[in-house]
């Protein structure tokens, strides 16, 4: 969660310089090459038949279509604003995971996760036009899509995480997100940069490594351990890293209101993660 809240920043810094579906294309070139030096280990994966429309709507909810959301999305909005909207995702999941994979929700869980999305309500309300934010209402839109995508991605690869490894996963991602985002490069509207400048290309470079390599498989090995719903509950994590990165390294600051609403989600999170702990001790005990 670290990892992924330091991401919004790293989108924010590479947009300075490079077309937002430029900058998604290279970063899943980046993790695609990373991920030749595991060849031989992803040959041995042992397919199951049947599998490929699942790992393909995977690859499509994300990274495809939610690197495109969230892409524009931080051109309207900033990366605080963006990091917060993250904290919807759980809820998303546990309606996901408890009609799909059957798994419990308590209402302690969907207390917390409710808390959390009024923090969400508070930071999205108290709103205003910047240079930086132009359009926050639809850049905040957007990520909502993007947490959707998120969700679709999250049940599906806690159901194969069952069968295929956390490598096998976020390496099957990247190359489906290179061969989508590949026809970008031919694009009329692609803005191919004139110069390189040094922080957007390390925080593209940062972008391709660290997270789409690193976080992803971080996130698909803890999806094999743990419940889908458990998973995203930490994901309200993210819009805490975010706004202290965004505040120390893009200058971003909260109100007093956004403020409250940042203590809201801290307080869903704590709800949401105190539930599945007390549940897995009385499961341990019984």
């Amino acid at each position: 969660m670290l990892i992924w809240g330091s991401s919004f920043i790293a989108m924010k810094l590479a947009l300075q310089a490079y077309d937002p579906l430029l900058i998604v294309f290279g970063r899943m070139i980046i993790a695609s090459c990373i991920f030749l030096f595991f060849y031989k280990k992803l040959r041995q994966t042992l397919y199951h038949k049947g599998d490929w429309k699942y790992l393909v709507l995977m690859s499509l909810f994300e990274p495809c279509f939610y690197f495109i959301f969230e892409a524009y999305a931080l051109t309207y909005t900033t990366a605080s604003q963006a990091g917060m909207v993250t904290a919807l995702l759980p809820l998303l999941v546990a309606i996901s995971a408890g009609v799909l994979l059957k798994e419990k929700i308590t209402p302690t869980v969907l207390f917390g996760f409710f808390t959390a999305c009024a923090g969400i309500g508070i930071l999205s309300f108290d709103n205003s036009s910047t240079i930086d934010a132009p359009n926050p209402i639809l850049g905040n839109f957007l990520e909502l899509l993007a947490m959707i995508c998120a969700a679709g991605y999250t049940i599906l690869a806690r159901h194969l995480g069952a069968r295929y490894s956390a490598l096998f996963l976020t390496a099957f991602q990247m190359l489906i997100g290179a061969f989508f985002f590949a026809p970008v490069l031919i694009f009329p509207s692609t803005i191919y940069p004139t110069a390189f400048p040094i922080v957007p290309s390390f925080a593209l470079a940062y972008l391709g490594t660290i997270v789409s390599f690193g976080a992803y498989g971080l996130y698909n090995h803890a999806l094999r351990t743990i419940s889908a719903s458990h998973a995203s509950a930490y994901v309200n994590l993210i819009p805490v890293f975010t706004a202290f990165l965004g505040w120390l390294i893009l200058d971003e600051h909260f109100t007093m209101l956004q403020s409250l609403g940042a203590i809201l989600v801290l307080a869903g999170v704590w709800i949401s993660t105190s539930a599945f702990r007390i549940g897995k001790l009385r499961a341990d005990s019984a």
